[in-house]
């Protein structure tokens, strides 16, 4: 059995939108079921270019969003691909997977009236990139396998570039204090959706 060493708690402090760092029992699940892990993290990976893409035609008029956001989902995709390529040369698929209650939990707390409801899609899409490169960062350091280790850690400057990106479009819309107790709400929600692990591994479960 492969002995993995406990992660420092204080590492996803650092990490800017987080309320609470990943349990342990989840690097231990992922490392334990690393193909299912990188199926999901390539649906995550083309969700995310949905959301850059879905914001764009939402808000057409906001030139500033779409040029910030167009160069995103580009690299977005690259990334699908580039997991969808490594999981097929370790002989796996992609095929669809059941989802956690992460991400229908997070969009059912995004207000539906103009403007709270763009602030509060661009803060949760931030928060599922933060916690997107938390949790790569813990794969690039403990898992087993080089390859994974290597892949992980190739993703971790960009993960940390597109919550930057979200945060400081939020930021360019919105007077801080509101947009921090904001995040304080939405972050406290997203550490609670994680606090109980979900039986099979996901990159957010």
């Amino acid at each position: 059995m492969t002995q993995i060493s406990t992660p420092n708690p204080a590492a996803a402090a650092r990490i800017r939108w987080l309320a609470a760092p990943s349990q342990y029992a989840w690097l231990v699940q992922a490392i334990a079921h690393p193909d299912l892990v990188l199926i999901d993290h390539a649906h995550c990976e083309r969700k995310a270019a949905g959301v850059a893409l879905q914001l764009m035609f939402r808000y057409p008029s906001d030139a500033a969003l779409a040029l910030a956001l167009s160069p995103l989902a580009r690299e977005e995709l690259e990334h699908f691909e580039q997991v969808v390529a490594l999981l097929q040369r370790r002989g796996g698929a992609l095929r669809p997977l059941a989802p956690p209650p992460y991400g229908a939990g997070l969009a059912k707390a995004v207000q539906r009236q103009e403007p709270q409801r763009l602030l509060d899609s661009l803060l949760v899409a931030g928060l599922i990139e933060a916690r997107s490169h938390e949790r790569m960062a813990l794969l690039a350091a403990h898992s087993p396998e080089p390859e994974l280790r290597a892949l992980y850690a190739a993703l971790l400057a960009s993960e940390a570039r597109h919550f930057g990106l979200y945060w400081v479009l939020a930021e360019q819309r919105w007077p801080r204090p509101q947009l921090v107790a904001r995040l304080e709400q939405l972050a406290s929600l997203e550490a609670s959706l994680l606090a109980e692990l979900h039986p099979e591994p996901r990159m957010h479960s």
